[in-house]
């Protein structure tokens, strides 16, 4: 699965640019499913199962990542930019990108520090004043490769470091994906959908749209989550540790959490011994907050994996953490059914 996981992170996948991710996910999924492509661009996929279960589930996790997309390109050759999802520019600086559709490598810049003020070198990086060097020289040559709409995406090597350590770009949410892709390989006790979907870095757009559609009574969403678990951070403001498991949520800033599923997520759990935690804060959001309020509710539930560096080029996650998501999801799945 890692191997799968390093090869979905490698590519390209920017929100509303996720189509080589779909089609990579396709080609590992056509033989196993039933599926259709809507018009946003989500994967609505049916897998048949042994058993037609009592609810219908929805198991879901997103495409996209978070990048940057070109608004403007200047006389001398830099690449002006907004970014795509929720990017702190104080960790963008100095990162090697892929640019558009030609795959351009480029670097990400800024105001050289010896043009700042010293009243504002304490301050954060304005988005206004970063820039994509390409190596061009005017916007001649910019335009030979590039267009002003297309995507910015991290380049960043996908690399397995440490004690079951791994890091790369996109682990957000390509884990989830990769995870998905491998329940669909297996033979399943039960029916079930299989949705992933576009979008979810700015609204949560593709999982409204694919819950709409399938309409569920039970929605089991794969995601990442920040950690914060590192040394001279009170205990309360970690949110998750990594290594101890995949995070259930009770409630973050888009969804509270059906209480059955998160009680039954734990029991389950601690049943066939899968390493489980639950977020110390209340904090961040994920496609649950489309999907439970789709048509009138979906009971709705949330396995993440807790993630140091989320939303950078370098995000940082455990391989154990992934395996117990994988194992959690599968045995929540055949659990919830026929409740």
């Amino acid at each position: 699965m890692f191997k799968n996981i390093e090869n979905l992170c490698n590519i390209s996948g920017v929100s509303g640019f996720e189509q080589d991710v779909r089609n990579e996910i396709i080609n590992q999924i056509e033989k196993y499913v039933t599926y259709s492509i809507d018009n946003l661009g989500n994967i609505i996929s049916f897998k048949k199962g042994r058993e037609i279960p009592k609810n219908k589930i929805m198991i879901s996790a997103h495409m996209d990542e978070v990048g940057m997309i070109i608004r403007y390109i200047r006389d001398d050759g830099l690449i002006s930019v907004n970014f795509v999802g929720g990017i702190d520019p104080r960790v963008v600086v100095g990162r090697s990108v892929i640019v558009g559709k030609n795959k351009i490598t480029g670097v990400i810049g800024t105001k050289a520090i010896h043009m700042v003020k010293s009243e504002d070198k304490l301050k954060g990086i304005d988005i206004d004043s970063i820039y994509v060097d390409i190596g061009a020289t005017s916007k001649i040559d910019v335009e030979k490769y590039v267009s002003i709409g297309e995507q910015i995406s991290f380049k960043s090597e996908y690399i397995e470091y440490g004690e079951g350590f791994i890091r790369s770009k996109a682990l957000d949410d390509r884990f989830g994906c990769s995870v998905m892709i491998e329940m669909i390989k297996k033979d399943l006790a039960y029916d079930s959908y299989f949705t992933f979907v576009v979008q979810e870095e700015v609204g949560l757009r593709g999982a409204k749209v694919a819950s709409y559609s399938v309409s569920p009574d039970i929605a089991i969403v794969l995601e990442s989550t920040t950690a914060c678990d590192f040394s001279g951070v009170p205990d309360d403001k970690k949110v998750c540790i990594l290594g101890d498991g995949p995070v259930i949520s009770f409630m973050d800033n888009s969804t509270i959490y059906n209480k059955d599923l998160y009680n039954i997520a734990f029991s389950v759990a601690k049943e066939n011994n899968i390493k489980c935690q639950t977020k110390t804060m209340v904090a961040g959001g994920n496609d649950s907050g489309a999907i439970h309020i789709s048509k009138s509710g979906v009971k709705t539930l949330s396995i993440s994996i807790p993630c140091r560096y989320l939303h950078t080029a370098n995000t940082v996650a455990k391989k154990d953490d992934i395996l117990n998501s994988l194992a959690l999801a599968e045995k929540v799945f055949v659990k919830v059914a026929n409740i």
